[in-house]
């Protein structure tokens, strides 16, 4: 099987054409890039940042979907649009997390048809030596819960993005060895104790240099029950997506082999910079998620100096003591520039001591539309559910800063998909 993209601007539109092996699958999105001499495709991602989605094909069959550790759904977001582009009709079977705020965000825009609010690991049972040892039989994976165990052999692909903290380099106290590091086994004993053909599971590069050899354990877990595995570590920025975000996928299927040329063929050139992401929303002030945190007065004496002096780096001897020489992180306190992708969105993007998050031409931080528009998140995305009883500020970033940019998603979902066979292409 292959998987081809094919964009071409149209009166008002944008067409995508993607190839699955014999089959191909035509969208259309209306064009309010504002981009006429852009190329195509960044027409097309410009247009889905803003509020436009193409129509899904008409009498797709179902693909079922059960989403672990799912947040607010950015890996879901790219999923489901992946699995559109290529003809089907993407349907969220279960979706679980601990975070029951963002459960009800996820809900509003997926609407899956089971919702559990429980930890991963307690959904299933299985041994220690699980991808260590090539013994380890695949009946000794039990699953706990009757909304796991129900759909056992009715769901295409599992997704799953586990906790990434304890990966972290910013975690000097557990990085390496945190007990959190090793959730990934619990998605992978679901996914094949439920024998799910496709898996997509995505974490921070780190994870490939913890202790407990978490990510290669899982491979090997997946190997041993029949799938090919694919670990592959994407940069956002190639995907349509305007920003620096390195990030780990283990692509796996049961049907053929995911392929690292796949990925490469689906890279977008050249990245997209901020002023594409976010250059419409400069002034926009119309709801919670467009307004700005208040700086303290010495971080609004700190904006306030880069803009009078035409910087983008702040000078030590403005920084707080623990950030001038010698400093491990030169971007805090930075500005952003028009003409580059962001660096890394991250729970942060509101404090200028936290990252690069001060906006290009306006003296203040990031607001969490536009992070989530540099994370890839489209304007029609729903996150505040509920108007009377807006999410906190600090839910928005812990949302949208640990989200997997759904652009991102996509094209680790397409190569999933590509080992779809002939026939379940067709079907």
């Amino acid at each position: 099987m292959v998987v081809a993209e094919h964009y071409e601007v149209l009166p008002d539109l944008v067409r995508r054409t993607v190839t699955l092996g014999e089959r191909e699958t035509v969208t259309e999105i209306a064009d309010v890039s504002g981009l006429d001499d852009a190329p195509a495709w960044m027409r097309w991602w410009g247009s889905f940042l803003r509020g436009q989605r193409p129509k899904p094909p008409r009498l797709a069959r179902p693909l079922r979907i059960v989403d672990l550790f799912c947040g607010c759904g950015g890996l879901t977001l790219g999923a489901v649009e992946a699995v559109t582009a290529v003809g089907f009709s993407p349907l969220v079977e279960l979706a679980v997390d601990v975070d029951t705020e963002a459960l009800r965000v996820y809900e509003a825009n997926f609407h899956p048809r089971r919702i559990l609010a429980k930890d991963v690991g307690s959904l299933v049972a299985y041994p220690y030596s699980l991808g260590d040892d090539p013994d380890t039989s695949v009946e000794t994976i039990r699953l706990l819960d009757p909304a796991v165990s129900s759909s056992k052999g009715t769901i295409d692909l599992l997704l799953a993005g586990p906790p990434c903290e304890g990966h972290s380099n910013l975690n000097n106290r557990t990085r390496r060895k945190d007990p959190r590091n090793q959730l990934v086994l619990d998605a992978v004993a679901i996914a094949i104790g439920s024998k799910v053909p496709l898996v997509v599971i995505e974490n921070v590069p780190e994870a490939l240099a913890d202790r407990r050899r978490a990510i290669q354990r899982a491979a090997d877990a997946l190997r041993i029950a029949g799938y090919s595995v694919l670990t592959d570590v994407l940069e956002a920025a190639d995907y349509a997506v305007a920003q620096t975000r390195r990030r780990l996928f283990l692509i796996a299927s049961r049907l053929g082999s995911p392929r690292s040329e796949t990925l490469q063929a689906l890279v977008k050139r050249p990245a997209p910079d901020l002023r594409w992401a976010i250059a419409d929303l400069e002034t926009i002030r119309s709801c919670p998620l467009d307004v700005p945190a208040v700086p303290s007065p010495e971080n609004r004496r700190r904006i306030d100096y880069l803009f009078d002096q035409d910087l983008y780096e702040l000078p030590d001897e403005i920084r707080p003591q623990c950030h001038r020489d010698g400093h491990s992180y030169p971007s805090v306190y930075g500005r952003l520039r028009w003409e580059e992708p962001s660096g890394t969105i991250t729970t942060g993007f509101m404090s200028m001591g936290r990252g690069r998050f001060v906006h290009p031409s306006q003296r203040r931080t990031l607001t969490p539309h536009e992070a989530a528009r540099i994370q890839g998140f489209p304007d029609d995305f729903i996150f505040i559910t509920d108007p009377l009883h807006p999410p906190s500020r600090s839910s928005l970033a812990k949302w949208i800063g640990d989200a997997v940019p759904p652009p991102l998603a996509y094209v680790a979902v397409l190569a999933a998909l590509e080992t779809l066979t002939s026939n379940s292409a067709n079907g």
